[in-house]
């Protein structure tokens, strides 16, 4: 089933919502149908304008796919709580919807869906470009409860939205994160940013996907001792300037270098003055690095 959104439901992404197994989400594709598909993955608690400038910079050569977890941005509540079996299977459909395969871009802690799209299913992945990711030292969790609470969170979200709360709380909350990890401001109409962070559906979603965190990065580890990474090209971006102890600058860096170290085609690029939205910020480092990693296929 696919429904267009001529006016992005009247937040102005445009799109379509389309099944993506069990689920339903909201995509927006720009540019040339023959050109080299791109997938774009957003990070906790994102909506799909986060990649507004990179995706102005990537659309004039390249296919791209930008989408909204469920939930998040215009996409429909989840029929499933946020898991790294989910939000993977998600990634799976919307790739293999391209017919050939694509290239992933993930910022933050979508980077463990991409990651684990590429061990799970790697004919359907050309090479990633993971920008900022996360990344855990010790992804050990003792209690499971994200799938328990995430009923909590949404009853939560639901009663902020039927009082109205949450057009003033979800904004707010979006500001006060983006103060924190961009020096730019949003790249869409404060009404699009206040439509979307103002439903009380989305409140819930990201306090779901916060809860589900330390058990995705957990499953993505017991993942890696299971299935290897393709040797696919591989480039990981690294935000510096929000870090301002030495010593956590140093542990990220490290963290980034092991990801890049999975393949033989992997590089790292490091951004000492970038904060945490480099998608916002810093697009032409993003649409370098899917030039870089295109031109490891072509050289590999």
């Amino acid at each position: 089933m696919t429904r267009r959104l001529e006016d992005g439901g009247g937040a102005g992404g445009g799109g379509e919502i389309v099944n993506a197994g069990r689920e339903q989400v909201h995509v927006v594709e720009s540019g040339p149908p023959d050109g080299p598909p791109l997938l774009l993955s957003s990070g906790l608690g994102g909506a799909w304008f986060d990649w507004a400038p990179t995706v102005a910079l990537l659309r004039g050569a390249h296919r791209v796919t930008v989408f909204d977890r469920p939930g998040l941005g215009l996409s429909p509540a989840g029929v499933a709580p946020p898991s790294l079996r989910r939000d993977t299977a998600i990634l799976r459909a919307l790739a293999a919807r391209a017919r050939r395969p694509v290239t992933v871009l993930a910022h933050s802690m979508a980077a463990f869906h991409a990651e684990a799209l590429a061990r799970v299913s790697p004919g359907l992945v050309r090479g990633l470009v993971l920008v900022d990711p996360s990344f855990e030292h010790d992804a050990r969790v003792r209690v499971r409860a994200a799938a328990a609470l995430t009923p909590l969170a949404t009853a939560f979200g639901a009663f902020l939205g039927a009082t109205r709360l949450a057009k003033t709380a979800g904004p707010f909350g979006r500001r006060t994160v983006l103060r924190h990890t961009s020096r730019r401001d949003e790249a869409v109409p404060d009404g699009v940013v206040r439509s979307v962070y103002g439903r009380g559906t989305v409140i819930g979603t990201v306090i779901a996907e916060d809860l589900a965190y330390r058990e995705m990065a957990a499953d993505l580890a017991r993942l890696r001792e299971r299935r290897p990474f393709p040797a696919v090209p591989l480039v990981v971006l690294t935000a510096l300037g929000d870090m301002a102890d030495p010593a956590r600058r140093r542990a990220w860096a490290r963290g980034h270098e092991r990801l890049a170290a999975m393949s033989p085609h992997g590089s790292r690029i490091e951004l000492p003055d970038a904060l945490h939205m480099v998608p916002l910020d810093r697009p032409d480092a993003v649409a370098d690095a899917v030039a870089d990693a295109h031109r490891m296929e072509e050289s590999a």
